[in-house]
């Protein structure tokens, strides 16, 4: 089967045009901007509506209000929920809490929640945006506005809505209509978007083409927005002219004008990027993709992404199938969060409406079945959340015998837990599942043997969110040869199946556990040379576990990991000279960061010569770009065979107790930021502590220390007493530097001090430097008051930058 790949288009995947700037409607604008700063009447609360049709840039409209300069500062606190449909009155609540506590709440009452957000408000003045609101119920809007009116007088609320029905419901003081956008406002959008940056000759060509077409899009943003995206991919007239003519054009469903945009954009998808696209809908609207690796890792477990073999490739053009809906506005960009990502609801409309019910979102409460609908049977993916007391797995999921997707979660803790039997019969009943997700209160204490049922698996996320407890894996999980991806999160897993070395495709296993919950790797895991994410590797600390236990040495084996690592249990090694273990890292070009904890099991004490002697005998990855280092015993860090490590950037030293110095990590040449914690046998830190030699000598006097490194942090060294810097040419780039826990520290150096580099400094939890740098009263204020950004136990001191 070949690579599908959009037909002769490279794919420009750092070109993004923003498309939230509005264009036009500048009396609307300042008119919303007006009210919105108005004091109004003697009454405390003012609520002002949007209304318009889907798409017709209402959302955008409150963005810019929002975001306004002046707005901002007449506010003391701004508040934005997307309430959708249905009207959640818990988790509206929840929203509006935690945009003002800045935490999220652990309760689910209502009446709590209400009695919160209305003492915080109580005479402030703030601004709270609804958007996206379709409830007609007055009685579901009633608590909330009894419990927003103590606001201080100046108060706004702003509600986006398709009806105006709504409006009127929520008492609103001013209605605003938000209609089409008028030729030369949808032409500018619209060349902007398609026409940006031509050459004039082509510009030329297809500026007649383009204008007939804006004509097409009836002046609203969001068909303009689509049809724009998927023109600025074409080059040709010709292109342009068969997108004009389209007898798509005639065509009238979903919203007024809307649909014709979005199918000509869809049509010219490629066969396998439409079924990415409509996979997306089996998230309910107004969801956010966190990040787009887990939606690629959907897509590829369900084949769409190519070759299943070539898994290298598979991500390559997951990533190029993402960038080419992003690219054309089917996914948009959250701006104030880059790694966030959504679709816009008549987006998801269009989406679900050819995914021909494939796709389904269903969130269950109480008792209630929602999958009971005889459509539902042409269910292949679907999303199931469960929501309010009492709410348990619905009997109607086991029918969907072609289920090829399941996500499953919950959104309150005072849901039914997942029980044994349900999963036995799940795992039973659904054996055409590619993806399974279950994310939920565990009560059983091993998952059921019936998992091995699922052949055809190639992604599994287990999450437990009763956190602290126990769950034993089943060697019948080791027949699902097909698995590709393993995450385990919140689990207390001891071991992992002895079986393991069947998973012969499995490329991720990865796990978000308890501290020191896995007690060893077993034999088989040296066996998965796919391997290309492992979360953790353990060394066992002795016991009856050796004999079924990988050696670190087995790693070696490992030469496709990628991304990040962390080791644990380094301080159980016990034969650490015979030079076996140089190669371990050696060949891992595509790891770039690693955690080494010499952690030891066993209670007696372990000599820091064999830490320091291990630390030397390996060869680090050379990519290398972060390295923590944990527990470590050793007197000193032998970092001068890390010189050929020219991409670390970051050096973290954690609880190395017995490190008393750190000779030549100042000639590391590319490392910008060092952190040292707890490092507690450190009484003076001067030239010799970092193994610079006397400025006397000529070679010496050549050389920079830490020539690039901007950023250095001392944290909890409780011993440290004096900081000398003589060195001429030590860190000339710092630029931050943060001390915290540090109680016996008498001064910093003032040569450190003096760098016309140094732009934040920050120190707390050491009182003798509090005192001598005090703003009022210290005597050595003077030699720091030039920094911009001056941070003092946790309060902002200075602020110039």
């Amino acid at each position: 089967m070949a690579i599908e790949r959009p037909d002769n288009q490279q794919m420009q995947t750092t070109s993004f045009i923003d498309v939230s700037d509005i264009i036009g409607r500048d009396n609307l604008k300042n008119d919303l901007v007006s009210k919105l700063l108005c004091e109004g009447s003697e009454q405390n609360l003012h609520i002002i509506s949007l209304v318009g049709m889907g798409g017709i840039g209402k959302t955008a409209l409150a963005q810019f209000a929002y975001n306004n300069n002046e707005v901002e500062n007449n506010f003391e606190e701004k508040i934005w929920v997307c309430v959708s449909e249905p009207f959640d009155e818990i988790r509206i609540a929840k929203a509006i809490y935690q945009s003002l506590e800045k935490q999220t709440p652990n309760v689910v009452e209502l009446e709590y929640l209400l009695q919160r957000i209305r003492n915080y408000v109580k005479n402030k003045k703030f601004l709270l945006i609804l958007d996206d609101v379709w409830n007609e119920n007055d009685k579901k809007w009633e608590p909330f506005y009894h419990c927003l009116k103590n606001g201080s007088r100046g108060s706004k609320i702003l509600i986006t809505t398709r009806k105006k029905l709504v409006a009127r419901m929520m008492n609103s003081n001013d209605i605003m209509n938000v209609g089409e956008l008028s030729y030369e406002e949808n032409w500018s959008l619209f060349r902007k978007l398609a026409l940006f940056e031509r050459p004039l000759d082509e510009y030329e060509n297809l500026e007649e083409i383009g204008k007939k077409i804006v004509c097409k899009c009836k002046g609203l943003p969001l068909a303009t927005v689509t049809i724009g995206s998927l023109l600025r991919f074409k080059g040709s007239k010709d292109q342009w002219e068969h997108v004009l003519g389209s007898e798509l054009w005639k065509l009238e469903n979903v919203e007024k004008g809307l649909l014709t945009p979005l199918m000509l954009s869809y049509n010219d998808l490629p066969p396998m990027v439409k079924q990415c696209f409509i996979y997306c809908s089996i998230f309910p609207k107004d969801y956010e993709y966190r990040f787009e690796d887990r939606l690629i890792d959907f897509w590829m477990a369900q084949g769409y992404l190519g070759l299943e073999k070539n898994d290298e490739n598979e991500e390559i053009i997951g990533k190029e199938y993402w960038d080419y809906l992003l690219t054309r506005s089917l996914l948009q960009e959250n701006k104030s969060w880059p790694w966030c990502y959504k679709m816009h609801d008549i987006v998801h409309d269009f989406a679900q409406f050819l995914g021909n019910n494939e796709c389904l979102f269903a969130e269950v409460h109480g008792v209630e079945d929602p999958i009971t609908n005889s459509s539902h049977d042409k269910v292949r993916h679907l999303m199931l959340t469960l929501n309010g007391v009492g709410a348990s797995f619905p009997e109607s999921t086991y029918r969907l015998k072609w289920l090829r997707s399941l996500l499953f979660t919950r959104h309150t803790f005072d849901t039914e837990s997942l029980t044994s039997d349900v999963l036995a019969r799940l795992f039973t009943e659904l054996t055409c599942l590619r993806s399974l997700k279950l994310e939920a209160k565990f009560n059983f204490e091993e998952i059921p043997k019936e998992i091995g049922k699922l052949i055809h698996l190639r992604y599994l996320i287990l999450e437990d969110q009763r956190r602290d407890h126990k769950i034993k894996l089943p060697e019948s999980l080791c027949e699902l040869y097909n698995l590709h991806t393993f995450e385990l999160g919140n689990c207390l897993v001891e071991t992992l199946p002895q079986g393991i070395e069947k998973l012969v495709n499995l490329r991720r296993l990865q796990f978000k556990t308890s501290d020191h919950a896995l007690l060893y790797m077993p034999k088989g895991v040296e066996k998965l040379t796919g391997l290309r994410r492992l979360s953790e590797f353990v060394i066992p600390g002795g016991g009856d576990h050796d004999n079924k236990a990988c050696s670190f040495e087995g790693l070696k084996n490992l030469n496709r990991l990628e991304g990040s690592l962390k080791v644990r249990g380094l301080g159980n090694l016990t034969d650490v000279s015979d030079g076996k273990l140089t190669n371990v890292f050696k060949n891992k070009e595509k790891l770039d960061w690693l955690d080494l904890e010499f952690y030891k099991s066993e209670e007696e004490e372990r000599l820091g010569e064999d830490d320091e002697l291990l630390l030397k005998t390996l060869q680090l990855p050379p990519n290398l770009e972060d390295l923590l280092i944990s527990l470590y015993r050793g007197n000193t860090v032998p970092s001068t065979n890390w010189m050929t490590l020219t991409k670390l950037k970051v050096l973290t030293l954690e609880r190395c107790s017995n490190c008393k110095h750190l000779h030549h990590l100042g000639n590391l040449p590319f490392l910008e930021m060092l952190r040292l914690i707890g490092m507690s046998s450190v009484k003076i830190v001067d030239d010799a502590f970092w193994g610079i030699e006397s400025e006397t000598s000529s070679s010496s006097s050549l050389c920079v220390h830490f020539p690039k490194l901007t950023e250095f942090s001392f944290y909890d060294t409780k011993e440290w007493e004096e900081w000398d810097c003589k060195a001429e040419e030590f860190m000339p780039c710092l630029a931050k530097l943060s001390l915290v826990s540090c109680p016996k520290l008498k001064a910093l150096p003032d040569r450190l001090l003096q760098r016309t580099t140094l732009k934040q400094l920050r120190f707390s939890k050491s009182p003798i430097l509090t005192e001598r740098y005090n703003k009022e009263t210290g005597e050595d204020w003077p030699k720091i008051s030039h920094i911009p950004y001056i941070e003092i136990k946790g309060e902002l001191v200075q602020d110039e930058q």
